[in-house]
């Protein structure tokens, strides 16, 4: 087991595809390394949402065994990622008046000028998942990160909310807490991938993160630092399966099959006129089809995929903050050629994720499906750390104030 200087942080992802339990330990450092993975092919999960309770608990417990197992600890809780079609992104200002004699502005009224950002019109029944603060403007003057201690007769703060459906939210929640387990916060999957992959040079530069699942994309738009622009679109993985089936004329066992062995992102010249037999269970030759079809259906669908993203980012006005590489991750990033056929439709340079600033297990950290779980670790790791330094201010106005007493 691991020494009381460390700390374990857990993810876990409960995706369309698979369920993934990443463990991390957070030193006392700050060094953050992955100790441990337990997966399990999910079967509860449509969409990025549960349909079957029972059946997504099983799959969680599996993939929670497997990572204690792996990593000698005993998990008692986890940062649970979330997504679905019905998780919403936007940008808001909150409006502040400082009301204090001395116009200096206090840690209470940026909390209250936050909480006016979020309490925006939203459907009864949804939560706000994340309200990501971007800058703050005093008495009109912007770019302002942290205005404490400033003057000014008015604070107002942009924040980039993301918000869903309370109930099916708690649909995930439900499944994690019926195991014994604490779910410290729900993270937007998107948000959890791009905090694994980009460098805080890429932030700033102006990044996009596509994350391509097995029911949905998740994609989040950083610049200058800050989140600019996220979304999620119910279409993934599973979609160009079911694509291949009818199109192909077999089961979807076998398009699934078809499409991790055979598949590309593009059809070239080189895949004309060459065909794919497969046998059936006795080995004999049952069907031959072609290469280039299969390959000609895959494209059409992941290049709708890259068009509904271009578009949303045309429409939200964030093409023009990006500056670095698109980055994409999940296991649609394995497909053969799908950077080539992304910067085709973007417009601009691709390149496969790779986790960053993270050690440890190297069967987890290369490859691009576990990006949002450990991701979801790094997100701990940050939560963390603004605990361990709120307590150790704390812990000095505390001893500073017994030293004045103990004067007096």
């Amino acid at each position: 087991m691991f020494d009381s200087n460390s700390s374990i942080i857990v993810g876990l992802e409960i995706g369309t595809s698979k369920v993934c339990a990443v463990v991390g330990d957070f030193s006392a450092d700050g060094a953050l390394n992955i100790v441990g993975l337990g997966q399990a092919r999910s079967r509860g999960v449509r969409k990025g949402e549960i349909s079957d309770p029972s059946l997504c608990e099983e799959d969680v417990r599996h993939a929670i065994v497997e990572a204690e197992q792996m990593a000698d600890v005993e998990i008692r809780s986890a940062y649970l990622g979330v997504t679905g079609g019905h998780l919403r992104g936007f940008n808001n200002r909150g409006v502040h008046p400082v009301v204090s004699s001395d116009r200096e502005i206090s840690e209470v009224d940026v909390q209250d000028v936050i909480k006016n950002a979020k309490t925006i019109n939203l459907p009864a029944q949804n939560h706000v998942i994340h309200a990501i603060r971007q800058h703050f403007l005093v008495d009109g003057q912007d770019g302002i990160t942290n205005p404490v201690g400033m003057l000014g007769a008015r604070v107002e703060v942009d924040v980039h909310v993301v918000h869903g459906n309370l109930n099916r939210l708690q649909n995930a929640i439900r499944t994690v807490k019926g195991l014994q387990l604490e779910v410290d916060d729900i993270v937007f999957n998107g948000l959890a991938s791009s905090l694994a992959l980009l460098s805080n040079e890429q932030k700033e530069m102006g990044s996009l993160v596509i994350d391509i699942g097995g029911g949905t994309t998740d994609y989040v738009v950083y610049a200058n630092g800050i989140i600019k622009h996220t979304g999620v679109l119910a279409v993934g993985g599973d979609h160009v399966s079911n694509d291949l089936a009818y199109g192909l004329k077999v089961p979807l066992s076998r398009a699934e099959q078809l499409k991790i062995e055979h598949g590309a992102a593009l059809a070239e010249e080189a895949d004309k006129g060459q065909t794919i037999t497969i046998a059936n269970e006795l080995g004999m030759p049952l069907k031959v089809i072609s290469r280039e079809n299969l390959r000609r259906i895959m494209s059409l669908r992941l290049e709708e995929i890259f068009q509904l993203i271009a578009q949303d980012l045309e429409y939200a006005d964030a093409l023009n903050y990006l500056r670095a590489p698109v980055f994409i991750c999940g296991g649609g990033a394995r497909i053969s050629q799908i950077a080539k056929l992304a910067e085709r439709v973007l417009q601009m340079p691709v390149s496969l994720g790779k986790t960053n600033s993270i050690s440890g297990l190297k069967s987890a950290l290369d490859q691009p499906e576990f990006a949002t779980a450990i991701g979801l670790v790094k997100f701990g790791s940050f939560q963390q750390r603004k605990r361990a330094a709120r307590s150790s201010l704390a812990e000095g106005i505390k001893s500073t104030l017994g030293q004045l007493f103990k004067r007096g």
